[in-house]
C-alpha cells in the first residue's frame, strides 16, 4: 500500500463515522504512514502482528483485505480487529497485547519456527511495568519478537513527557521507536456525533 492509499482509507472511515455508519468508537491513524510502510517491508506475511486500538494501518499493511477491515470497523470492531488466518491480533487495553505477544514468541521459539512477532505499542504504554517486564523477559530468553514504539508524544491527550520524562531512553535491543505527529484526535473525528 502507498501513503496515499492509507490516508484515503482513514479519510473514508472518518466520513463513515461522521455519517453515523460506524457502530462503535474509532481511533484513526495519520502522520505515520511512511514509517509504517518502511517497517512492514521487513515483516513477512506469516509473521505475527500484535497491535493496539489504533490498528487500521497495521492491518492493511499486513495484508488483511481492505473491504473486510472496513466491514469490521462499520460493525463496531475498530479497536479489536482480529484475524487468525493473518496472525493479526489487537487489544483495546493499553499494553494488553504485551504478555500475549511474548507468549506467542516463546511458543514460536520452542517450536523452532522461523516466524517472528512484531508488537506495536504507544509511547505511554512503553513507560509501564508491563512493557518493562515483557521486553526484559523477551531479551533474557532470546525470543523472536520486535517491539515497535509508536511515539506521538501523547497518551490519549496527555503529553507523555509530562507524565514520564524517561521515555526518551526506552530504546533497547529488539525495540524500535519512531516519532510522528498525529492528524486525528485520540478518538472520533474531532466533532460531536450524536448516535
Amino acid at each position: 500500500m502507498t501513503v496515499e492509499e492509507l490516508i484515503a482509507f482513514e479519510k473514508e472511515i472518518a466520513e463513515l463515522f461522521a455519517a453515523k455508519k460506524v457502530r462503535g468508537p474509532i481511533h484513526l491513524s495519520g502522520g505515520n504512514e511512511q514509517q509504517l510502510i518502511d517497517i512492514f517491508k521487513n515483516i513477512d506475511r506469516a509473521d505475527w502482528i500484535f497491535s493496539t486500538y489504533r490498528s487500521h494501518y497495521h492491518a492493511l499493511l499486513h495484508g488483511l483485505p481492505r473491504e473486510w477491515i472496513k466491514l469490521r470497523i462499520e460493525a463496531g470492531h475498530s479497536m479489536n480487529l482480529m484475524s487468525r488466518s493473518h496472525n493479526f491480533f489487537t487489544s483495546a487495553i493499553v499494553g494488553g497485547i504485551l504478555p500475549i505477544a511474548v507468549g506467542t514468541a516463546a511458543a514460536l521459539k520452542r517450536k523452532g519456527s522461523k516466524q517472528k512477532v512484531w508488537c506495536f505499542i504507544g509511547d505511554m504504554a512503553a513507560s509501564t511495568g508491563a512493557f518493562h517486564e515483557a521486553s526484559e523477559y523477551a531479551r533474557g530468553h532470546g525470543l523472536p519478537i520486535k517491539f515497535i514504539v509508536e511515539d506521538n508524544g501523547l497518551s490519549c491527550n496527555t503529553p507523555t513527557s509530562e507524565t514520564w520524562e524517561h521515555t526518551k531512553n526506552i530504546l533497547r535491543r529488539r525495540i524500535s521507536k519512531y516519532l510522528y505527529k498525529r492528524i486525528y484526535p485520540h478518538s472520533g473525528v474531532d466533532k460531536w456525533v450524536a448516535f
